[in-house]
């Protein structure tokens, strides 16, 4: 489970960390610069010193499978605006802001990016594919510029593609400048076809991503002590990623009644013996996500503790075994969730009980399509890749959830990480 909106007091960033994010506007898809460990860090060093990023030519393949898409169903172009389905296809990480960056894919022909003239050295710096960039300086319009390239790549009317996610100013603005000339569609399914199904060197990066978290996650649980915060451990959790080499994203630390609650509570928080800590925590390598959940007890559980845990690991396991070729992935989510109401948790997403979808598909985003959720009638295949993340909470006490990400392959599910034996031994 991966988010940006944080409780008060859940989650940090290490100043170590904050240097391998965006500089001048710039994402955090690169991995950080090999930084001095932290002081108590020295025993770890980078796993990710081999890690390839994506080659140029599989940018290539993808933008080809893109054209061949959209020659079949007659769509002109689409047009990406920064976010990560730029960077897929072209390499360019940058922000999003009112100045507008995006790239210009036609069914035919190189593509071509567009960008404020003040930005193009920097945009230039990530750009993987193609070389033709069209600056725009501020008082010019930069949708009469985007709709010039597709007059010049011989899409002069008929359908143009976008993601749901580009902000209505853009396409509004790429409309007005055309004079209506243009159909504007959905590309979300465009851009689903190609990235829904890793690649070996995708499969790779996110291994890596996975090992790194799985390793920092083991040393903070060998390092926590009664009296820390959730800052302090999430800062301990930021601080180790960094030294073995990936670029944080997120901390999630839930301790005590806080942890009922998927996404954690304002209420302060300290450990002491007793204590339930749930961290939900992921990095970047080359830009693919890692996404792993733990959770363990400081001291003795209790047995209600213990029984609980132990549910949520068989949640995870029959998620695994319902994970077949062809399976609409929200049967993945059916059988989890009957087998909690078996256990009396639910009904449904009641709580106490299991109040989110089992998964979420993962890769270059932390969460992306399809989904482990009831109704969801994507057939799995091989090569997606999700979440297995069957939490259970129980408001006022605590909570459990225990998160492993996978891909599917021909012969069935393959864990990135393995699957945590017991709430003794936890990680």
């Amino acid at each position: 489970m991966r988010r940006r909106d944080f409780l008060t007091g859940v989650v940090a960033t290490t100043a170590a960390a904050s240097t391998a994010f965006a500089l001048a506007g710039r994402s955090a898809h690169a991995l950080p610069a090999a930084p001095a460990a932290p002081s108590g860090l020295a025993g770890l060093t980078s796993m990710t010193t081999g890690a390839k990023p994506i080659s140029v030519e599989e940018r290539r393949a993808r933008i080809a499978k893109l054209q061949k898409l959209m020659v079949e169903q007659k769509i002109g172009a689409l047009i990406l605006e920064s976010g990560s389905s730029l960077d897929y296809f072209t390499g360019i990480q940058w922000h999003r802001s009112e100045r507008t960056t995006a790239a210009v894919i036609p069914a035919r022909g190189d593509i071509v990016v567009v960008t404020p003239a003040f930005e193009e050295p920097s945009i230039r710096e990530t750009l993987a594919v193609g070389d033709d960039v069209r600056p725009w300086n501020e008082h010019e319009n930069p949708f009469a510029l985007l709709v010039g390239t597709l007059r010049d790549r011989g899409v002069t009317s008929g359908a143009i593609a976008f993601e749901s996610t580009t902000r209505l100013f853009i396409v509004d603005g790429v409309r007005d400048a055309s004079a209506g000339a243009y159909h504007v569609v959905s590309g979300d399914a465009l851009v689903k076809a190609v990235r829904l199904i890793k690649t070996p060197a995708e499969l790779a990066l996110m291994q890596t991503a996975n090992d790194v978290t799985l390793a920092a996650l083991r040393y903070v649980h060998g390092n926590v002590r009664a009296g820390m915060r959730p800052s302090e451990i999430a800062d301990m959790m930021n601080a180790a990623t960094v030294a073995l080499g990936g670029a944080p994203e997120f901390a999630l630390v839930l301790i005590n009644e806080a942890s009922a609650y998927p996404h954690g509570s304002h209420q302060p928080q300290t450990l002491h013996e007793g204590s339930v800590i749930l961290m939900d925590v992921g990095c970047a390598v080359h830009g693919y996500q890692s996404d792993i959940s733990r959770t363990w007890v400081m001291g003795q559980p209790t047995a209600k503790q213990r029984k609980v845990w132990d549910t949520v690991k068989r949640g995870q396991e029959i998620a695994l075994a319902t994970a077949k070729l062809g399976t609409p992935v929200g049967a993945i989510d059916d059988a989890v969730r009957a087998y909690y109401e078996k256990e009396g948790w639910g009904p449904g997403y009641k709580l106490p009980g299991l109040p989110h979808r089992t998964g979420h598909g993962i890769g270059l985003d932390g969460h992306e399509s399809p989904y482990l959720v009831h109704g969801d009638a994507t057939p799995l295949a091989a090569g997606m890749c999700f979440s297995d993340e069957p939490g259970i909470y129980i408001p006022g006490e605590f909570g459990i959830r225990l998160e492993d990400c996978w891909h599917m392959t021909d012969t069935g599910p393959k864990l990135f990480t393995a699957l945590a034996k017991s709430i003794d031994d936890p990680i």
